[in-house]
């Protein structure tokens, strides 16, 4: 792929995740910081849309959509560990 230079890729290219195999791909709780979402149940609408219409163009959902859990930390944990 050739590199974007263009300003508006940049943010787009920051996050970008790379595998061991060369492949791309980015994660979408990223994602939707750099298109402005504020919420995230707004931007999971959006996956939503997006994973039916890969499964509605014929291509296998699984092959292009990864459920990730990314753990949190939040102020009681942090407090309990003290």
């Amino acid at each position: 792929m050739s590199e974007l230079n263009a300003k508006e890729y940049k943010q787009f290219e920051d996050i970008k995740h790379v595998n061991a195999d060369g492949g791309e791909h980015w994660i979408a709780r990223e994602l939707s910081v750099t298109l402005d979402y504020t919420e995230w149940r707004n931007f999971s609408k959006v996956i939503d849309k997006a994973r039916l219409a890969c499964k509605n163009s014929g291509f296998d959902i699984d092959d292009h959509f990864v459920e990730v859990n990314k753990m949190v930390e939040i102020g009681s944990v942090n407090k309990l560990r003290r």
